[in-house]
């Protein structure tokens, strides 16, 4: 539908009460893992996990205006379909929201086509995704925060770097309080800034010197985009290596055949402690490695990455 059916089928306004719209997809849909996944890496204060849906805080520009709000997405029962609930104030940018959930829970994957090349790799675990990314540039942040550290670690410091720098935000839900950071103001910011919240000063040196790569366009984090070339440009940022590079490749480019082959998870699960016949050993998986390493993460019981 065009943006203005868009509008009309919802039937909000700007400021008016939650829209809800439905999203389908192919089964089946490993929505219980999905869902966990998203939930062990939730920032506090900008999205969460509860009761079986996933909420957040959204922010998205159109005609030169921000327009914020919240999103809550469920599974329907009984249907293949994702019920999408969302402020009336993100009325005028519908088809972004939308365009973003498909993204973020990975609705356009063809399972059965993936299974049949994973093959016993996927047997016990049907329908899993590989999580997207609602907005490029905050899960390259998250990626860069999460290096080197426990998930947990991760969450705590990206909740406190969320809640320093992103914009207050209203919603129903107490847990979701303020918006994730815009590129545009931590390209502003210094990298002593970001540091004084405990954040190695490496980690707050990449978060900089992305942010202002993002602004100034040379760096482009969105599907469709040349991932060779904009895996380069990521890895000629201070501080940015390969795991970072393939990780946000497979989330925030949502590329297939992103595997981050250097990550402690995918070579314990792989039993193997060499990275490059840990890359070999993955060819078999081509073109839907990204598929493979949550499979890989998956069978660690609990040990998350």
């Amino acid at each position: 539908m065009s943006p203005t059916g868009l509008r009309r089928e919802a039937g909000g306004g700007e400021g008016s009460d939650a829209i809800t719209l439905q999203l389908g997809y192919r089964p089946p849909l490993a929505w219980k893992e999905l869902i966990a996944f998203l939930g062990d890496r939730a920032i506090e204060g900008v999205e969460s996990v509860a009761e079986g849906s996933y909420r957040r805080s959204i922010g998205l520009k159109a005609s030169g205006r921000l327009h914020s709000g919240w999103i809550e997405v469920s599974p329907v029962h009984g249907r293949p379909t994702l019920e999408v609930r969302l402020d009336g104030a993100l009325v005028k940018v519908i088809p972004q929201i939308l365009a973003g959930v498909k993204r973020l829970f990975d609705l356009s994957s063809h399972p059965m086509e993936i299974a049949s090349v994973l093959g016993t790799l996927a047997q016990k675990r049907p329908g899993l995704r590989v999580p997207g990314a609602v907005d490029g540039f905050e899960m390259a942040v998250r990626a860069i925060l999460g290096q080197q550290i426990t998930v947990k670690a991760a969450r705590t410091i990206a909740a406190r770097f969320a809640a320093v720098f992103g914009d207050p935000v209203q919603t129903p839900f107490q847990e979701i309080r303020h918006l994730f950071p815009e590129a545009e103001k931590i390209a502003g910011c210094r990298a002593s800034d970001i540091a004084e919240l405990g954040i190695v000063s490496q980690k707050a040196e990449s978060i900089v010197a992305l942010a202002r790569a993002v602004v100034d366009g040379t760096l482009h984090l969105e599907p469709g985009v040349d991932v060779d070339e904009t895996v380069k440009a990521l890895m000629n940022l201070p501080g940015v290596g390969t795991w970072t590079a393939q990780y946000v490749a497979m989330r925030a480019l949502t590329w297939p055949d992103a595997f981050p082959h250097t990550d402690y998870g995918v070579m314990k699960a792989m039993n193997e402690k060499n990275s490059a016949k840990v890359l070999a050993a993955a060819k078999k998986w081509r073109p839907w490695r990204a598929y493979a390493v949550m499979h890989l993460w998956a069978s660690l019981k609990g040990e998350k990455k």
